[in-house]
């Protein structure tokens, strides 16, 4: 495994990328035929959480048509819409990842992933032993009820927005704007980065 830190990081005015912040170089891409460049958030907060979102990266890495190419910082969060005493606490992180698959293909290996770790869907907010959700894929809106592009509510979310900034600095939320922007309009409460805690980036 090869990782590198964008451009700017020894520049004592741009603030550095994370230690945990890991990216593949693009000579990796020769393994795709125009990919597309997607952002999928995860979150686990049964079980092993961190083994859980290991899994979860090493399975898409191992989906054909597709390679990951950036793991984020792992963040600690209160459950989002529930009482946050109901529930024990998330581990979030977000990849990015190019991929051949279409949007629909890349729902359904998101949801088979899901399967493999025993998602259970009982209710919305319930808790989980895994969620991947596809933030955005290329510059793609849908209104499609199965897959809405972007993710309708990643805008709002803190525990999406704030790893996937460190990841990618200049990311924009495709229709929403840039991702920096769109997380100083939300409140970071409940939302702790976790330096003590690290994804491993598939080689």
């Amino acid at each position: 495994m090869t990782a590198f830190f964008p451009e700017g990081q020894g520049d004592p005015t741009v603030q550095p990328v994370p230690p945990s912040v890991v990216e593949k170089v693009d000579a990796a891409d020769t393994t795709l035929h125009n990919p597309q460049r997607a952002v999928i958030s995860l979150g686990s907060n049964l079980g092993n959480r961190l083994e859980t979102l290991q899994g979860a990266v090493d399975a898409l890495e191992d989906t054909p048509g597709l390679r990951v190419k950036a793991v984020s910082p792992v963040y600690e969060t209160q459950p989002w819409g529930v009482d946050p005493g109901s529930q024990p606490s998330y581990f979030n992180a977000v990849v990015v990842v190019k991929t051949t698959l279409p949007p629909g293909s890349l729902l359904e290996r998101a949801q088979a992933v899901e399967e493999a770790f025993h998602r259970v869907r009982d209710e919305r907010w319930g808790p989980r032993t895994l969620d991947v959700d596809i933030v955005a894929y290329a510059d793609v809106t849908s209104a499609d009820p199965a897959l809405t592009l972007p993710h309708p509510r990643a805008h709002e979310r803190a525990f999406v927005l704030a790893p996937w900034l460190d990841v990618e600095p200049g990311a924009e939320l495709p229709g929403r704007g840039l991702v920096d922007g769109l997380l100083d309009a939300v409140t970071r409460a409940g939302v702790t980065p976790r330096a003590d805690l690290e994804l491993r980036l598939p080689e």
